[in-house]
C-alpha cells in the first residue's frame, strides 16, 4: 500500500475502541483510534488501540494481512491508524481491567492516518510528567482516560443543569461580556475602547444586575451558564476566567429558590455520578454553623462540635483562660475521639500550625483513665486538673480523647478551632470516604463592621435583602439586620450562594446610605439599576453556582486547572498559547496606550 494512499474508509468506522463485546464473535469491525502500546512477538505483534471510550487489544497475524503486520511492527505511541479486521475471542487470556477484555481484533488491513513525533511524556500508563509540561502540551494531557472522563463528566453535568432548568420553565439570556466596571471585591479586567480614546470595558465577575434587569423585564425564570473574569491572585481553587451556573426567578421568596436549587443539585447528582441525594437538605443559620463549626461552611460529615466552655473554666487557675475572659472573650474547646494516640510530635506541629496562621497557640490535654474515673494527662492538665470531672462531664469527654481548648474574642476563637477541627479530622482518618453532606446556611448579618475602615461593608452584596422582621432594625441597629441570602455548602465547601434582592427603591437607598455609597456614587455605579427598580420591579431572587468547582470535588480532583480545559497557571499564564503577551506598537496606538514599564524591584 502506498505511503499517500487509504485503503480503509476511516469515515466507515463500525464501532468506537470500548464498544466490542464477546457478542459480536466474528463479525467484520473498523476501527480507528491512537496507538496506546504495541508488543513485538516475533510473529505476533500485540497494539492496543484507544480512543475515548476504552482500549482494545488488535492481534496482528502475517498471515492474515502481511502489509498490516509491517506497518504495526513500524508503529509508535501515539500514532493515529485505521484497521479493519473481525472481532476473535481471547480464550483463556481475558483480561479482567478491560471492558473488552474478553475479545481481541483480528487484523486483515491496517492504515497510519497520522505519525507521532517522539513524545514529551507518555499518555498511556507510564505517565510521568510536571504540571508544567503538561500544561504546555494540554491537548496530549487531555488525551488520557482520567481526563477524558472528567470533561465528560463535565458535560453531562451542564447538561443535567440546562435540562432541569429547561423543564422549570426557565429562559436561557446571554449577558454581555463587555460591561462597566463596578470596583468592589477583586479587580476587573479592563478592556480598552477604541472607539472611545481613554475609556475602558470591563469583564463581568458576575451578571448579576444583568439578571436582575431581566427579572424587571418580565422574563420571570433565566438562568445561564455564563463564563466571569476576575483579576484576581489564585490558589488551587481560582482561576482568572470561570464558568458559573447563574439563575434568577420573580415573584418568590428563599424557601422557593432554594426548593429550586435543590432539584437541579439531585440531577447534578443523578446525570454525573448516578447517585441519589435526598432532600429537602438541612438548614441552619449562620450563627449556629459559627457556634457549632467555628466557620460558615461547616463539614458535617464528621462530629467534633464546638463546645463553649466559658463558665466552667472560670474556677481554674489557668492565667490564659482567665485573661481572655476579663477582655470579654470566650473559651471554647473540641473534643478529639481516640486523640489520645496522638504524639507530641504531632500536637507540637499543629500548635505551630496555629502560630502560623496568627494564634498565639493551642492548650489541650489528654483525658486517660483513673481509679476516679478519668483525670487529665500533659499539656495543661495541671492547670485545670480540679475541674476534670465537671469538664468532662459537659463536653462528653471520656478516657483516650484529646481536649484542644482555644481561649480568645470570639472571631479568632471560631476560627482556630475550626482549622484545628479540621487538621485533627484528616490526622485522625475522621472522613468518611464517598459521602456527600449537603446543607443550606441561612440568616446571615446584612453587614459586618470594619474596625479598621470604621464603616459597614456587605456580608454578601449590597443588593441583598434585608429580612422583613428585621427592616425596622436597619437605621438603627443594623448589626442585629438579618439577610435574606442562602450558601449551599457540600462538605465543608460553599459551593452557590444566593439571596433575594432588595426590589423596593427606598430600601435600596437605605442599604447603600448604611454602607457609605452617597446617592452621587450609587448614581454613577448602579443608574441603570436604580432607574429599573423605579418602574414597576417584581419581588426577585436567584443563586450563583461555581460549576468549576462542582466538577472538581464530583471528580475528585485536587485543583481547578484539572476540570478547566485549557487553564492558566497559579501566576495567570497559559503555557499553551503564551497568554497574555506583547501585543505591536501598531495596536496600542489604535487604542491611544502606552505602556508603562514596572517598577525595578
Amino acid at each position: 500500500m502506498g505511503a499517500n494512499v487509504l485503503a480503509i474508509a476511516y469515515n466507515k468506522r463500525t464501532h468506537r475502541c470500548g464498544e466490542p463485546r464477546s457478542t459480536d464473535l466474528d463479525k467484520p469491525i473498523l476501527l480507528t483510534g491512537w496507538v496506546n502500546s504495541t508488543r513485538d512477538h516475533g510473529g505476533l505483534t500485540f497494539v492496543d488501540l484507544r480512543d475515548h471510550t476504552g482500549i482494545i487489544q488488535l492481534q496482528v497475524n502475517p498471515e492474515h494481512g502481511v502489509a498490516a503486520h509491517e506497518t504495526a511492527r513500524s508503529l509508535h505511541n501515539e500514532d493515529v491508524i485505521a484497521v479493519e479486521g473481525k472481532v476473535i475471542s481471547r480464550g483463556d487470556r481475558i483480561n479482567p481491567k478491560l471492558a473488552t477484555g474478553e475479545i481481541e481484533i483480528e487484523v486483515t488491513a491496517m492504515d497510519v492516518l497520522s505519525r507521532s513525533d517522539a513524545l514529551p511524556f507518555q499518555v498511556n500508563d507510564e505517565f510521568d510528567a510536571n504540571e508544567d509540561l503538561c500544561l504546555r502540551h494540554r491537548f496530549l494531557h487531555l488525551r488520557r482516560p482520567e481526563m477524558q472522563d472528567i470533561f465528560r463528566l463535565r458535560s453531562r453535568v451542564g447538561r443535567a443543569i440546562r435540562e432541569h432548568f429547561h423543564a422549570e420553565g426557565f429562559v436561557e439570556i446571554e449577558t454581555p461580556f463587555l460591561t462597566k466596571s463596578t470596583p468592589e471585591g477583586a479587580r476587573d479586567y479592563l478592556v480598552p475602547s477604541r472607539i472611545r480614546s481613554g475609556a475602558f470595558y470591563a469583564l463581568p465577575q458576575s451578571p448579576q444586575i444583568f439578571k436582575q434587569l431581566l427579572m424587571v423585564a418580565g422574563f420571570d425564570r433565566y438562568a445561564q451558564l455564563v463564563r466571569c473574569f476576575r483579576d484576581e491572585d489564585l490558589r488551587a481553587d481560582r482561576q482568572p476566567e470561570f464558568t458559573q451556573l447563574d439563575m434568577e426567578m420573580a415573584f418568590v421568596q428563599r424557601d422557593d429558590v432554594m426548593i429550586m436549587v435543590e432539584g437541579c443539585v439531585q440531577r447534578i447528582f443523578r446525570d454525573g455520578l448516578g447517585i441519589e441525594v435526598p432532600v429537602p437538605f438541612p438548614r441552619i443559620s449562620e450563627h449556629e454553623a459559627m457556634e457549632r463549626f467555628g466557620v460558615d461552611r461547616p463539614d458535617t460529615r464528621y462530629a467534633m462540635e464546638l463546645c463553649e466552655i466559658t463558665e466552667q473554666v472560670k474556677a481554674s487557675d489557668f492565667r490564659v483562660f482567665n485573661s481572655a475572659i476579663e477582655a470579654g472573650g470566650v473559651v471554647k474547646c473540641l473534643v478529639a475521639k481516640g486523640g489520645e494516640s496522638l504524639t507530641r510530635k504531632v500536637l507540637d506541629g499543629l500548635t505551630e500550625q496555629i502560630k502560623g496562621i496568627g494564634g498565639s497557640g493551642m492548650p489541650y490535654t489528654k483525658v486517660i483513665k483513673s481509679d476516679a474515673g478519668v483525670e487529665f494527662s500533659t499539656g495543661i492538665a495541671k492547670f485545670i486538673k480540679p475541674i476534670c470531672a465537671d469538664l468532662c462531664k459537659h463536653v462528653g469527654a471520656e478516657a483516650g480523647d484529646l481536649i484542644v481548648f482555644m481561649p480568645g474574642n470570639y472571631a479568632d476563637v471560631c476560627k482556630y478551632l475550626h482549622f484545628v477541627r479540621t487538621k485533627l479530622a484528616q490526622t485522625l482518618d475522621l472522613i468518611p470516604k464517598d459521602r456527600w453532606d449537603l446543607l443550606w446556611v441561612v440568616d446571615f448579618p446584612l453587614v459586618v463592621w470594619d474596625e479598621e475602615e470604621q464603616r459597614w461593608f456587605s456580608t454578601h452584596h449590597p443588593f441583598t435583602a434585608p429580612l422583613d422582621d428585621d427592616l425596622h432594625l436597619l437605621e438603627t441597629d443594623p448589626g442585629k439586620v438579618r439577610d435574606k441570602a442562602y450558601d449551599l455548602v457540600l462538605n465543608g465547601i460553599e459551593m452557590a450562594g444566593g439571596s433575594i434582592r432588595i426590589h423596593n427603591t427606598e430600601v435600596q437607598k437605605k442599604v447603600f446610605a448604611l454602607l457609605g455609597i452617597g446617592e452621587e456614587e450609587a448614581k454613577e455605579k448602579f443608574e441603570f439599576l436604580l432607574d429599573a427598580l423605579r418602574f414597576g420591579a417584581p419581588p426577585h431572587g436567584g443563586i450563583a453556582f461555581g460549576f468549576d468547582r462542582w466538577i472538581m470535588l464530583l471528580a475528585d480532583a485536587q485543583s481547578l486547572r484539572e476540570v478547566i480545559a485549557f487553564p492558566k497557571t497559579q501566576r495567570a499564564v497559559c503555557p499553551l498559547t503564551g497568554a497574555p503577551s506583547d501585543v505591536a506598537d501598531e495596536q496600542l496606538d489604535e487604542l491611544f496606550l502606552k505602556v508603562k514599564a514596572p517598577p525595578k524591584s
